[in-house]
């Protein structure tokens, strides 16, 4: 067994994360591309850290970067899984009226799945492996069951359901359809009810973090400086700036991170 082998039993779930995410790699591949990408860019890092700071010993922080860029690129798949949930959510609503429509006008399920697929670019590609699986001659349940483990939204895998039941029942899909719709429309007001209260401790957040503690905080530290003869360079500055700017960075991603996918 490789090393790589070996690491990939430590991610058990990663295979399923990198299908939902849409990655033809395996995990030993991704893991591989991970960990030289991860000693390439610490060495960097450190080349920039000793540039700047002139001591050998700064040289030691690759062995502090290496595990850290791991872990940022290792969340890679969830960032790009969650991504595609959300450009999912989006379509959910739509799309599930568009199939309620199609399926009590009496059109074949096989043909409502071929306009899914035209007409919506993030729930299409589902609907479309479903139909290549039917085509290459799998039952459509067996390839609604295996398009449902690729699937990384909750909400579309519950409509794949109702429809997967109804094909094995030969019960009507429209009206269980048409309740799992207004379930996913309540999900969705509530979780805008709780964007908007998460808002106002965010922006109290950002003007504590990146507003007034560093410019209260650089005010001091120059008068301080000045009176104690301290000498404070221009890189020391320049890093500074580098971490306001990370700062500010990440909170936009929280921000946007936090912000609700909705369809309507």
């Amino acid at each position: 067994m490789t090393f790589y082998q070996r690491l990939a039993a430590a991610f058990p779930g990663l295979k399923t994360k990198l299908r939902q995410a849409r990655m033809i790699d395996e995990p030993e591949q991704y893991l591989k591309k991970t960990v030289m990408s991860s000693v390439s860019l610490s060495a960097g890092l450190a080349l920039i850290v000793f540039f700047f700071f002139s001591s050998p010993l700064a040289l030691l922080a690759v062995v502090f970067f290496i595990p850290m860029l791991f872990m940022y690129f290792m969340r890679y798949v969830d960032v790009k899984v969650e991504k595609i949930k959300k450009q999912v959510d989006q379509e959910i609503i739509f799309a599930g009226r568009f199939l309620i429509i199609g399926l009590e006008s009496g059109v074949p399920i096989y043909k409502i799945f071929e306009d899914v697929e035209k007409n919506y670019s993030a729930i299409g590609p589902y609907f479309g492996e479903v139909l290549n699986k039917v085509y290459l001659g799998t039952s459509m349940e067996d390839a609604i069951n295996d398009t449902l483990l690729e699937c990384p939204s909750h909400n579309l895998r519950r409509l794949l359901w109702q429809v997967l039941n109804s094909l094995k029942t030969g019960t009507e899909v429209a009206p269980a359809l048409n309740s799992a719709i207004d379930q996913i429309v309540k999900e969705q007001d509530i979780a805008v009810k709780e964007y908007g209260k998460k808002l106002s401790p965010m922006a109290m957040f950002y003007m504590m973090i990146s507003l007034i503690l560093p410019s209260l905080g650089i005010t001091m530290l120059v008068v301080l400086a000045t009176f104690l003869g301290l000498n404070i360079t221009l890189p020391f500055f320049i890093v500074i700036a580098i971490l306001l700017g990370f700062v500010q960075l990440m909170f936009l991603f929280m921000v946007r991170s936090a912000r609700p996918a909705i369809s309507y």
